[in-house]
């Protein structure tokens, strides 16, 4: 937002001083172009109350206010007509216009969060591994958009929203280390499992605990979350068994161990 116009009071009309700011003083003060200011007026957003004898613009304090209110209309985003909608006289459709562009919002920030969640697919299917070549790229492109679909299918926008404010707070680095000991702790569970280990045994409790740490590290204990992670496992078993995530044994094996524990 401008700053406030510091202004200047140069007319007098009836005895009365009045502050008034030529076109290229209010562009110095607020910050803003002089052709921003002349197209605003094309558009009838910002009509400036006088001119001089020469035909010079000449702005008054309302002119100004008019300046700040499309100044902060523009700054939520809103296109020049919207903001000629807002500030039509004798209008009051403001509720509706925020309300459709807010929507239009959110409906951008879905799709963020989609390209979000495929690039971080993408870069973590590509680090650590040799440079593909295009045809390549294109089907691990086409793969991870599928996940990711698959993926929002089972949590709702809100749950989606939650999902990537928990992400910002943990980080990347914490979201890449947890990435990386799913396999090596889905490895440890099969180990002890061929070692005939007891489910109820103090190394097969303490794998089932941190099991436990890095589903909650997802779902952070929200139970839609929790019960929507779950269902698109059990839904799409064999697509998250070929990606390496763990078998129906295994996860049984784990919930004996918990419930062991408790």
């Amino acid at each position: 937002m401008p700053a406030a116009p510091t202004g200047r009071t140069d007319e007098k009309g009836a005895g009365v001083e009045r502050t008034v700011w030529k076109v290229g003083e209010l562009a110095r003060q607020t910050g803003l172009t002089v052709r921003t200011l002349h197209h605003w007026e094309e558009r009838g957003l910002i009509v400036p109350s006088r001119r001089t004898a020469a035909g010079h613009r000449l702005y008054d304090d309302r002119d100004v206010r008019r300046v700040y209110e499309v100044v902060a209309l523009r700054e939520l985003g809103l296109s020049l007509e919207a903001i000629a909608e807002v500030l039509a006289p004798g209008r009051d459709h403001l509720e509706g216009i925020l309300s459709a562009h807010l929507a239009q919002v959110e409906a951008r920030l879905s799709a963020l969060r989609d390209l979000r969640s495929t690039l971080s697919a993408l870069v973590a299917a590509l680090r650590g591994s040799t440079t593909p070549g295009s045809s390549d790229l294109m089907g691990l492109i086409d793969e991870v958009s599928k996940m990711t679909e698959t993926f929002n299918n089972y949590f709702t926008d809100e749950q989606l929203a939650a999902l990537e404010e928990r992400r910002q707070d943990l980080g990347e680095d914490t979201i890449r280390a947890a990435e990386r000991e799913w396999p090596e702790l889905i490895a440890a569970v099969q180990a002890e499992m061929d070692a005939g280990t007891d489910p109820a045994s103090p190394r097969a409790r303490a794998l089932a605990a941190r099991w436990a740490e890095l589903l909650e590290s997802f779902h952070g204990g929200d139970p839609g979350l929790r019960a929507g992670l779950y269902r698109m496992r059990e839904e799409n078993a064999d697509e998250v068994l070929s990606r390496g995530g763990p078998t129906d044994e295994q996860i049984d094996y784990i919930r004996r161990s918990g419930d062991a524990g408790a």
